[in-house]
């Protein structure tokens, strides 16, 4: 009878449980199967493995199978050393990026990475939606795809800074659970028998309603962010209201600048323009002109800095 030569399984550390297709045949003809220290316990204990011998126990034995989560696991580097064939699978960019946040964060890892708190990351989660937006405004889709991955970051973060809370942890499967159960919940046209939508306006509308009931929501305000942009903010609070049916004559109405500036997003927002991201396009248009005008007057050898109001006008971009 032929001996299987000695071989390692790899599995991913995320998810241990997955076994690589390659890994069956194998599985079936191996002399002995062997898990892993780094293996965690429920899945040797699925699969049926015993705990590995030592290293070098193991490269003695014949047709010896051994499921690891690392080739850096003491028995596996030394069936590898010795030989031994490796079958893994590709391991999916996703869970990848879980390893690596886990990496991070754990003994050993990053000492930054190691000390932040949800609070401490906050200005990284807005600073990099922000520049999301950016690339999005400027069409600049090498930028669009390296900021969405700076934006999931933060969410892995997060979610690994929640996998320790003492209280009431949580991880990016629980988030990602969470994501999958609202969408389904609030798609019943797709996912159940519910009312036919035929239209995005539609749609909006039902997901509103749906959110509502499932919040249990006191107020039409209730959810609103309060922590975003005021301009946005006050956009956010003019629609909801006015799906409410609130009569734009009880908006603030006093005369000072803050007042007049809120009324004018609300009302944008009650007409179906997003007043943060116009807003935003009219500043960036003024920089622009700034940058130009500035580059006109140093080509004719005049220093910005010494620009009076005539000096500004004069180089103003028409």
């Amino acid at each position: 009878m032929t001996v299987s030569p000695p071989t390692v399984v790899l599995v991913s550390a995320t998810l241990p449980g997955v076994l690589p297709a390659g890994a069956w045949p194998v599985l079936r003809t191996a002399e002995s199967v062997f898990a892993a220290a780094d293996l965690p316990e429920s899945t040797r204990t699925e699969l049926d493995a015993k705990p590995a011998p030592s290293p070098a126990e193991l490269v003695g034995l014949p047709g010896v199978v051994l499921i690891a989560a690392s080739v850096d696991e003491a028995g596996a580097a030394a069936l590898i050393a010795a030989g031994a064939a490796v079958v893994a699978a590709p391991v999916p960019p996703i869970v990848r990026a879980v390893e690596v946040m886990d990496r991070l964060r754990s003994p050993g890892g990053c000492p930054w990475d190691a000390v932040q708190t949800h609070d401490s990351l906050r200005q990284y989660l807005v600073e990099e939606t922000y520049e999301l937006l950016d690339a999005i405004e400027e069409g600049d889709r090498p930028a669009l795809r390296e900021e969405l991955g700076d934006v999931l970051l933060q969410v892995l973060f997060h979610a690994r800074v929640a996998a320790e809370h003492e209280g009431d942890p949580f991880g990016i499967d629980d988030v990602a659970d969470d994501l999958v159960a609202k969408l389904v919940g609030r798609h019943p046209h797709v996912f159940a028998d519910g009312e036919r939508v035929d239209t995005a306006e539609h749609q909006q509308v039902r997901w509103e309603e749906l959110k509502q009931t499932e919040k249990r929501r006191e107020s039409v305000v209730d959810g609103v962010a309060l922590g975003q942009p005021a301009v946005a903010l006050a956009g956010k609070l003019g629609h909801r209201t006015g799906r409410a049916g609130v009569p734009f004559d009880l908006m603030p109405a006093a005369t000072d600048e803050a007042t007049r500036i809120f009324r004018l997003a609300a009302a944008a927002r009650r007409a179906g323009i997003d007043p943060e991201g116009g807003l935003r396009s009219v500043a960036k248009e003024f920089a622009r002109r700034v940058r130009v005008a500035e580059r006109a007057a140093r080509a004719d050898g005049v220093e910005p800095a010494a620009l009076d109001a005539d000096g500004w006008r004069r180089y103003w971009p028409t």
